[in-house]
């Protein structure tokens, strides 16, 4: 009782820090209730007009943005004086709100005119006003995102003005104000571009839907199944952070959110379990980011990425499903060999739940999932399906009582929602002046040409340079941001040499979601460093060992795309997905040093080549990897064999010789 009393405690303490580390606060008087209101308005006009309401476009977009930036003056103080639970916003709050109102507004009441009379022409109070409104969304992105992301959009911004002074290839004739201005605000193509048409329909939805989920009592579910499924195994408390984190980042789609929600009871039991607190930390930073990756709700990007390909979203979670099983299936491997090498077990039994109890008191809250999933795989749309689920979410947890949702936690569930809306709704816009930039300067056509010009016509090199340009371009930016830019730049290139444009988009969506644990800026392995009590680099170098799965799989799809399940036939997928897999475990064995004993040098070295080589689908490279981790899988269960005979041998001498002393001990004493 003591220890659950000082989880809950710990996890408490754990959340109010990541409160603080997301500059949020908290209201409580009038203004609380106020806000309360507001967000339930919010929820229910995005709820009314995904399904059927009928607006503009790009009016639409205008209010979900005059939401945002409402939402992120009320919650994101501007210093962090201002952190914390607060009656009134600050002056500069209210300034700032009051400004949001007006350029929305004033947007919302001039862009029919703007379009149908002066036929795109701007007057000078258009662009006074769309320049305030771009300086009220860098501040909003200051505030929510943080300063990566905003000083990459400045420095898009203002590489349209001075890009006359650079020279050389960088460089072009500039831009006036208005020409930046108008496209930015009030052309389509910069703040209310496609990525904030897909926060404004997709990403909205989904994630108030993984709001509620979650409060339904479905991430203490999830940890409770995972218990029952990993717990006693070597190194239980790993594998359940593997599972626990996968199955809850599906849902959340979000890494740093994932690590602080499951982190906090995963990582302080892998600790006591004897497993390192660098180790600890890589292990749940990796299984969370690879929430972004997995199916069924993958980070928000995944839509962004259907709306780019032009598919459905059904397509693109097809596409990702063997190289999330891959990713998961080498980190568990992984943590099974770890726990083998240093001759971990399981945890005790009496604290593990029952497996019947859990199903009977939480399986229910699979429902909205299932529904989600049947709906998506039948051609519905991802709005529809994700409302008909969030429907779902209150009366499936209302079957047990111990899950049942009071309306108190309904309305915690949409402020919850709202909050999660709130940052990638602000980076989808803010990130749309980088793209507009790349469009309007034709930059991203300059850096293409020259690593086509550079790469010449081979695909890996080209692969290798992208992989590097989304790698920096990804560093402290969210997911679904990076994503964005890495696509705008990189795809291109890949799709000129002869790549499918799905594999080629999944290549940029990997290296993207990847930058969540790539130092030296890795916001989820940072975050679990800080649950983990280590450094914050050590936790992100072990997990770009421990994720090395997710860096090498694109590598191989952009060639193959059967391991995204297209262009190929059933079985070619069924035989691309089983070398794969036995490649992930030969990877995860050489990573680690063990199989069933631990690896000779030479034997370490030939799983790793074989582990990477099966990811390949060509057959006479198949075939020689396979028998090489044959060789290697003969040779550790001969060598292990000997072992063991020799220690029985041992043993049976030291029960021969203790018998003969006895024997002699009572010779002596009939004498």
């Amino acid at each position: 009782m003591t220890t659950k009393n000082s989880v809950d405690v710990d996890v408490q303490g754990l959340v109010e820090i990541e409160e603080k580390t997301l500059n949020s606060r908290k209201y409580i008087g009038i203004f609380g209730k106020v806000v309360v209101l507001l967000a339930i308005i919010w929820t229910v006009f995005q709820l009314y007009m995904s399904s059927i309401g009928v607006m503009d476009a790009v009016k639409f977009r205008a209010w979900h943005l005059g939401f945002l930036l409402l939402f992120s003056f009320i919650f994101y103080p501007a210093t962090k004086k201002s952190v914390g639970t607060r009656k009134l916003p600050t002056i500069l709050d209210i300034l700032c709100i009051g400004l949001s109102a007006f350029v929305i507004f004033y947007f919302l009441f001039t862009y029919d005119t703007f379009v149908r009379e002066r036929a795109g022409e701007n007057t000078t109070m258009d662009i006074y006003v769309g320049s305030l409104a771009l300086l009220l969304l860098f501040e909003a992105s200051r505030r929510v995102v943080g300063i990566g992301l905003t000083l990459i959009a400045l420095f898009f911004l203002t590489y349209n003005f001075f890009g006359a002074y650079i020279p050389g290839l960088l460089g072009h004739y500039g831009f006036s104000i208005e020409r930046v201005v108008n496209l930015m605000y009030w052309g389509g193509q910069g703040v209310f571009g496609t990525a904030l048409g897909v926060s404004a329909t997709y990403i909205f939805v989904f994630v108030l839907f993984g709001a509620f989920l979650k409060n339904s009592g479905f991430s203490d579910f999830i940890n409770d199944l995972a218990l029952t499924i990993a717990g006693r195994t070597a190194g239980g408390p790993a594998k359940v952070a593997v599972f626990a984190s996968a199955l809850m980042a599906t849902v959340s789609g979000s890494a740093v959110s994932n690590v602080v929600t499951t982190g906090t009871v995963t990582i302080p039991m892998m600790k006591k379990a004897g497993y390192s607190k660098k180790f600890a930390g890589a292990v749940e930073s990796v299984a969370s980011t690879g929430g972004l990756i997995a199916p069924p709700v993958m980070g928000a990007a995944a839509f962004i990425m259907a709306e780019y390909l032009g598919v459905s979203y059904s397509v693109v979670l097809l596409a990702a499903i063997i190289p999330a099983i891959l990713y998961y299936l080498t980190l568990f491997m992984i943590v099974h060999f770890e726990a083998k090498k240093m001759g971990l077990s399981g945890i005790a039994k009496e604290n593990i739940p029952n497996a019947k109890k859990v199903l009977k008191d939480g399986g229910h809250l699979f429902i909205p999932l299932i529904i989600l999933l049947i709906m998506l795989f039948s051609g519905f749309s991802p709005i529809y399906a994700a409302i008909i689920s969030l429907i779902t979410v209150v009366p499936a947890a209302a079957i047990r009582k111990n899950t049942r949702m009071s309306l108190t936690v309904v309305i915690e569930s949409i402020v919850e929602g709202v909050k999660g809306a709130i940052s990638v709704g602000i980076a989808c816009a803010v990130v749309g002046i980088v793209i507009a930039t790349i469009t309007l300067t034709s930059v991203g056509l300059l850096i293409g040409n020259n690593v086509l010009s550079f790469a010449g016509e081979s695909i890996l090199l080209a692969a290798v340079l992208t992989a590097f340009i989304s790698i920096v371009l990804g560093m402290g930016v969210p997911a679904t941001a990076a994503y964005i830019i890495v696509a705008t730049i990189s795809v291109p290139i890949l799709t000129k040499l002869g790549v499918a444009p799905v594999a080629a988009h999944m290549f940029a969506f990997y290296f993207a979601a990847l930058s969540s644990i790539t130092p030296p800026v890795a916001l989820a392995a940072y975050a679990a460093a800080g649950i983990a009590g280590e450094s914050p680099n050590k936790v992100a170098f072990e997990s770009v060992r421990l994720g090395l799965i997710g860096f090498i799989v694109p590598f191989f799809f952009i060639f193959n795309p059967t391991l995204l399940l297209t262009g190929g036939t059933i079985g070619e997928y069924i035989y691309a997905g089983v070398t794969a897999i036995i490649g992930g475990i030969a990877l995860a064995a050489g990573l680690k040093g063990y199989l069933f004993r631990k690896t000779y040098l030479v034997e370490r070295i030939l799983l790793l080549i074989a582990g990477i080589s099966l990811m390949d689908t060509t057959l006479l490279v198949n075939i020689i990897s396979l028998i090489v981790v044959g060789l290697v899988v003969a040779s550790q269960a001969l060598i292990r064999d000997k072992a063991i005979a020799a220690e029985v041998k041992v043993s049976e001498m030291e029960v021969s010789a203790i018998e003969e002393e006895r024997e002699k001990e009572t010779a002596l004493v009939k004498d």
